[in-house]
């Protein structure tokens, strides 16, 4: 994980919010790092974590996670990470028969409608155990991302309702957290996404939003992240606090700096 952005975000692994949606954005750059960092946060925290993966395989994530110092395999072997592989598990739905339904049982429908079996799948795999197992902590979705259901043939009202009943399940029931990643093209011309993006953000306690800069590529200025704190009971006016920082991603950390702050500039 990356303690500059921690510290940003006032939080330690020992202190934990519970109760919390937190929305990923990016906008004209790739926006992984923070799902990275999320990831090996709430394992080093000891949580219970359901990583729904529709983007990139198990390998790239452990690949990850090792440099930034966790095993996903060490996590899935003892339990405390449930891992859904999406590239592979959409090829055991297209040519495999499946006796039960499948978390992406929607990829085989003419008419996908709905993710009630990969809600299933999410509510199974954060669910209380008492049998003597490891006593985990509060429990975690990590979906990487939302998005790619769009392109998949779902509309932007599935992916909501979806995020909503795992709301009540996990954030409302069981007092965990859910983080999820969803893209911005910015162009305005993809609706259901846009669609997507304001209910998310509508639900949200807390929007990290990373941004490609305007001015095009730099070595030592990667992007900007704006941080964007919210309460969704309180009227807009109340609820909104918000902070904006450049970063330079590294190999094993990313650093943050106030705009115009960059040791390449000074």
């Amino acid at each position: 994980m990356f303690p500059e952005l921690n510290n940003l975000l006032n939080i330690t692994p020992d202190r934990a919010e519970q109760g919390k949606l937190t929305l990923l954005c990016d906008a004209k750059t790739d926006g992984s790092f923070l799902v990275h960092h999320f990831l090996s946060f709430y394992l080093k925290a000891n949580c219970k974590v359901c990583f729904v993966a529709l983007i990139q395989s198990f390998s790239h994530y452990n690949i990850v996670g090792q440099k930034l110092g966790v095993s996903l395999t060490a996590a899935r072997e003892c339990g405390q990470l449930v891992f859904l592989e999406g590239l592979k598990s959409s090829v055991d739905v297209f040519f495999r028969a499946q006796a039960e339904p499948h978390p992406l049982q929607f990829l085989r429908e003419a008419d996908a409608g709905n993710l009630q079996p990969l809600y299933e799948f999410v509510r199974e795999a954060l669910k209380p155990v008492d049998d003597g197992q490891a006593a985990w902590r509060c429990p975690v979705l990590l979906v990487d991302d939302l998005s790619v259901l769009l392109s998949l043939g779902l509309g932007a009202v599935a992916v909501l309702d979806f995020i909503h009943y795992c709301r009540v399940a996990v954030c409302w029931e069981r007092k965990g957290n859910i983080v999820a990643l969803a893209h911005d093209s910015g162009d305005g011309e993809d609706k259901e996404n846009d669609i997507l993006l304001n209910g998310l953000s509508h639900q949200s306690h807390l929007i990290l939003r990373a941004e490609g800069l305007a001015t095009g590529f730099c070595r030592d200025v990667h992007g900007q992240l704006r941080i964007l704190w919210r309460t969704p009971s309180q009227p807009t006016a109340q609820r909104d606090g918000s902070l904006t920082y450049q970063y330079k991603i590294q190999d094993k950390s990313v650093s943050f700096f106030a705009k115009g702050m960059s040791p390449a500039v000074l």
